[in-house]
């Protein structure tokens, strides 16, 4: 995964939010109930979805995968950000900084793919209804989400391999909380960073707006096919399966195009590192907010299965 650099640096200083330091505690505080809650909140699901049978379908296992991505992406940055607000000296190995990209970027977009994947299973349910059971079969089911984390894997070891091939001339001071890209590649030198750069960047953008592009070409399938639907019972309860995943989808997309797209222009370092704390703390912990309270029967069974057992009935 991770290969041989042209350069003498051994590590990198992660700025992050030194700029504030008389906030820097509040930070930590805040962002340490924000990542013990998204921890809470996605194994919560998960343990629902594995001990209540009736949510032993499709949309579920995908939910579940989507946790386990989240998990996994911010315990790739969280941990490292909290103990770096608290430590006198922030650096970060030249390979763990690399490992670091690797892992987020793998997450990241294994979310992303996840998210599409989503959404093809909603736009079966609703426009082929009586063939879900072929095309959502366990094994298909299996192979989607092997290959969302198949993609996400490709696209976290291209960016990694492309940044790290580069020769970084110093100095070492990441302005930002995390390995990201943008930052470090203000620290290489040489002909090829302008074409990594393009080249990173147009992956990026082309996997993210491939992944909205398919989940809005799903929504519109199925709002063709929800307005045909003669009651407005009908059409509300076919509308609220994929109420929770088209807001989550509102999130993350929102959050990304305002990283990817953002136009260029001067901004402050410490305006990066803001923004950056929407998609790696706040969207995952706005995640099984939303799936928990727009999804009833997600909701209902949480209540089954742990509220009963914390407030028993009295007979």
């Amino acid at each position: 995964m991770l290969v041989q650099n042209h350069t003498s640096l051994s590590e990198f200083i992660l700025i992050g939010f030194s700029a504030f330091p008389r906030l820097q505690l509040l930070f930590f505080l805040l962002f340490l109930l924000m990542y013990l809650f998204t921890l809470l909140g996605n194994l919560l699901i998960m343990a629902t979805v594995r001990s209540e049978r009736s949510l032993h379908t499709p949309m579920y296992l995908f939910l579940c995968a989507l946790s386990v991505s989240e998990v996994l992406y911010t315990f790739a940055i969280v941990p490292r950000t909290l103990a770096d607000l608290l430590a006198p000296r922030r650096s970060i190995a030249f390979a763990a900084c690399a490992g670091q990209m690797f892992f987020s970027f793998t997450f990241g977009f294994t979310h992303s793919f996840l998210l599409t994947v989503m959404g093809y299973d909603r736009y079966v349910a609703i426009c082929h209804p009586l063939r879900y059971n072929v095309l959502m079969s366990p094994r298909g089911c299996a192979c989607l989400v092997a290959w969302s984390w198949a993609g996400g894997c490709a696209m976290g070891l291209a960016v990694t391999t492309g940044v790290f091939h580069l020769t970084f001339c110093g100095p070492n001071e990441i302005h930002h909380f995390f390995c990201h890209v943008p930052p470090l590649l203000k620290l290489a030198c040489g002909d090829d960073v302008s074409a990594v750069a393009q080249g990173v960047g147009l992956g990026c953008i082309t996997a993210l707006l491939g992944c909205c592009l398919l989940i809005l070409l799903s929504y519109a399938f199925i709002v063709a096919a929800i307005v045909r639907i003669p009651s407005a019972e009908g059409r509300r309860k076919a509308f609220s399966t994929c109420a929770s995943h088209l807001t989550v989808v509102v999130v993350h997309y929102g959050f990304a195009s305002v990283i990817y797209l953002k136009p260029k222009g001067p901004q402050s370092l410490e305006g990066d590192s803001l923004m950056g704390i929407t998609y790696t703390i706040l969207t995952p912990f706005l995640s099984p907010i939303i799936f928990s309270l727009r999804n009833k029967e997600l909701k209902s069974a949480m209540k089954k299965t742990f509220l009963s057992k914390l407030l028993p009935q009295n007979s």
